[in-house]
């Protein structure tokens, strides 16, 4: 299958380099790097490692992430996600990919809980918000997910019918709740996980960490209980 990989970079110029060189280049017909509005040399650095570099204004991972999907190649029939900033082992995509190439699965989500993630490269409150999330998940949607982790593979026709469309923090709860309302077949896959390079834009900060942990249980509040309402009232009205 022609497989393409997606990776959404912020000022990552210490990174990007170690990402791309990791990454098993005769699996991979293409690897988008998305520059998110780097003010650092993670453009430069990413073409130089062979990577075709696009450029999103709107800040914003899951802005990053469409900008991405929207210069696919029109044959492309695989997307593997996966992050800028080192923490993901590239070297593990066989792996990730391997239920979808057997006809198993149509998304796999790389759980770091199920892998290895190295001594602190997961903090307290991002394992926090990843069991609360899960947990929401499983009671709302009857789904049993160990994790959100970014390094995530899915069929091209897959990603079209979930119609992603997050700009922010929501999208990969987004996608694992969406995956499940169009009936794809997902399933996880142990990952690996270390320390990444430089500071989280996430849970590095207190403002970072709250305004993700914010959006992903609104999100879930909203594909699980708002969306849900409404449907249950068309159906009562006919409207």
């Amino acid at each position: 299958m022609k497989t393409t990989v997606i990776i959404p970079a912020l000022n990552e110029e210490d990174s990007i380099g170690l990402v791309l060189g990791d990454i098993p280049r005769d699996l991979v017909s293409e690897i988008i790097v998305v520059d998110n509005g780097c003010t650092d040399a993670t453009a430069e650095r990413a073409t130089q490692a062979g990577a075709r570099v696009v450029s999103e204004a709107r800040r914003g991972y899951g802005s990053a992430c469409l900008r991405g999907i929207a210069n696919l190649s029109p044959d492309t029939e695989l997307v593997v996600f996966m992050d800028a900033d080192y923490s993901d082992h590239g070297g593990e995509l066989p792996d990730l990919v391997a239920p979808i190439l057997a006809g198993e699965a149509d998304l796999v989500i790389g759980s770091r809980m199920l892998g290895n993630a190295e001594p602190g490269a997961l903090l307290p409150q991002a394992r926090f918000g990843n069991r609360l999330a899960c947990f929401l998940m499983r009671v709302l949607f009857r789904h049993r997910y160990t994790d959100l982790g970014p390094f995530r593979a899915m069929t091209k026709s897959a990603l079209d019918r979930m119609g992603m469309a997050d700009p922010n923090f929501g999208w990969t709860v987004e996608m694992q709740i969406k995956a499940l309302q169009v009936g794809l077949r997902v399933t996880e896959v142990p990952v690996s996980y270390r320390c990444r390079r430089g500071v989280s834009k996430i849970t590095g900060t207190v403002r970072g960490t709250i305004g993700a942990g914010t959006k992903i249980l609104w999100t879930i509040f909203q594909y699980g209980v708002l969306r849900k309402s409404l449907v249950q009232k068309q159906d009562r009205t006919g409207r």
